[in-house]
């Protein structure tokens, strides 16, 4: 008889960094300190830190060693080279601007394909991605199917786009008025949630017919791969390299952080098949980020990113990290901690309106839920809901979210499945002694981008 048999980690530590636990009042100061806002906690005293998985993962040994052969030559550094190629055989686009992270690439995008009054259709928005197509003049637009708001479906791929809201959105408006569409890859806002590979088809056919190109958010395509690779009919004997390939191949170009899959600490790209477009778009990288052999990164992490992207299609890589997100999914399940179904590529999503009923959202469930996770053990999570969400332009009034989530996001190959058990043991102890946890009010709030740094006190 087959038994099924446990699988570990496909790495080995050879560093380690000490972290250490601190007392709950000590932390209760922190938060204090902080504005109950857990961006702005010190590292130092922080536990356990899922607040972000964005150049927060360990690079490999072959990663380490190419950092090494750094050409920090002003111009045409080899270590483009060995980006483009990197791209050009994994991701399958013809032409690569280098950046310092991704949203210098959504910058560049934004501003040479946006004019005032433009309309960018996309599968659910993210943050910085949509403040820059508002600074260029443009307007996002949300066409996500509709089970992407429903925390408790298990449809699994709530990151599709709903065709009949696109044709909607063009109907009404005209394709002229689109210059894009924004596909984001395993969607983030969503909970993590992939498209399949029959959209990404559907869509790409529908704007080709259309004139209207189809801008990848790529960030997370490798996680989105694997989860075509498990769950859509015709790609379980296929290589996740493949299936990457086969998705860019239904689009214009993309956005890049190289922080998530590329797996490395800082750097991004934009990446294009226009002849045209590249040409803008060069123009546009040397004043806002650097030469175009560069774009804002050093030599040394364009190699380092060059060799994480060939390292991330790896299928014991993949595996074993969205393997992570899941095993701490199901212990919170199985505790019967509300989370967001099916469990995501790169975090878990604690559903804050069910863990907190008893707050209304204008007193920020998911910010307070953060804070209290915190305080219980150091683990640092950050909120998905209304404060993310910011407020309507012309009305100034919150955006009030379907979804208030607290994300736990993972950073890859940097913590141990023990570490999720402290995690998961400290949000159920949360969850127990839940009607305890008051609201906050917002005491201060930046202009844009308001959860990086906005601040709260308790109520």
């Amino acid at each position: 008889m087959f038994t099924r048999r446990s699988w570990a980690e496909p790495f080995k530590i050879k560093v380690v960094e000490p972290i250490q636990m601190t007392t709950r009042g000590y932390r209760e100061q922190c938060l204090e300190e902080a504005g109950y806002n857990t961006f702005l906690l010190r590292s130092r005293d922080v536990y356990i830190d899922l607040l972000t998985d964005s150049g927060t993962g360990a690079m490999s040994d072959n990663q380490w060693a190419g950092m090494m052969m750094g050409d920090e030559a002003y111009a045409g550094s080899r270590n483009f080279d060995h980006l483009v190629e990197a791209v050009r055989d994994i991701y399958g686009y013809r032409y690569v601007v280098p950046t310092h992270q991704g949203r210098g690439a959504e910058h560049i995008l934004s501003q040479m394909m946006i004019e005032d009054g433009d309309l960018i259709p996309g599968n659910m928005y993210f943050t910085t991605t949509k403040l820059h197509q508002e600074l260029a003049g443009g307007a996002f637009i949300d066409v996500i199917t509709d089970q992407a708001f429903d925390p408790e479906s298990e449809y699994p791929f709530k990151g599709n786009i709903d065709l009949d809201k696109l044709r909607a959105v063009v109907d009404e408006n005209g394709a002229d008025r689109i210059p894009y569409i924004s596909f984001e890859a395993n969607v983030n806002m969503a909970g993590g949630q992939p498209v399949s590979m029959q959209n990404f088809r559907e869509v790409y056919r529908f704007c080709q017919s259309l004139g209207i190109k189809v801008m990848l958010d790529a960030t997370r395509l490798v996680e989105n791969a694997y989860f075509i690779k498990q769950r859509e009919d015709g790609y379980a004997d296929l290589p996740i390299a493949q299936i990457v390939r086969e998705i860019c191949s239904l689009s214009d170009g993309a956005t890049v952080s190289g922080k998530k899959d590329c797996l490395v600490n800082i750097g991004g790209f934009l990446a294009l098949n226009d002849p045209e477009l590249y040409e803008k778009a060069t123009h546009l990288v040397v004043i806002f980020e650097g030469l175009h052999t560069y774009g804002g990164m050093a030599g040394r992490d364009m190699e380092a990113m060059a060799r994480g992207i060939r390292e991330s299609v790896d299928y014991e890589h993949i595996r074993a990290r969205v393997g992570q997100v899941e095993y701490l999914g199901k212990k919170l399940l199985d505790a019967g901690v509300p989370i967001v179904v099916p469990v995501g590529g790169h975090a878990v999503y604690l559903d804050a309106r069910r863990f907190l009923p008893h707050l209304d959202q204008e007193l920020f469930p998911a910010q307070a839920l953060a804070a209290a996770i915190y305080a219980d053990s150091g683990v640092r999570t950050m909120e998905r809901g209304m404060v993310s969400a910011g407020r309507d332009p012309v009305t100034r009034k919150n955006i009030r979210p379907p979804l208030e989530l607290v994300r736990m996001t993972l950073p890859r190959r940097v913590y141990t499945q023990a570490h999720m058990d402290v995690s998961a043991e400290s949000v159920t102890a949360v969850y127990d002694e839940r009607n305890m946890i008051t609201g906050l009010k917002m005491v201060y709030e930046p202009q844009n981008l308001r959860f990086f740094q906005a601040r709260f006190a308790r109520i």
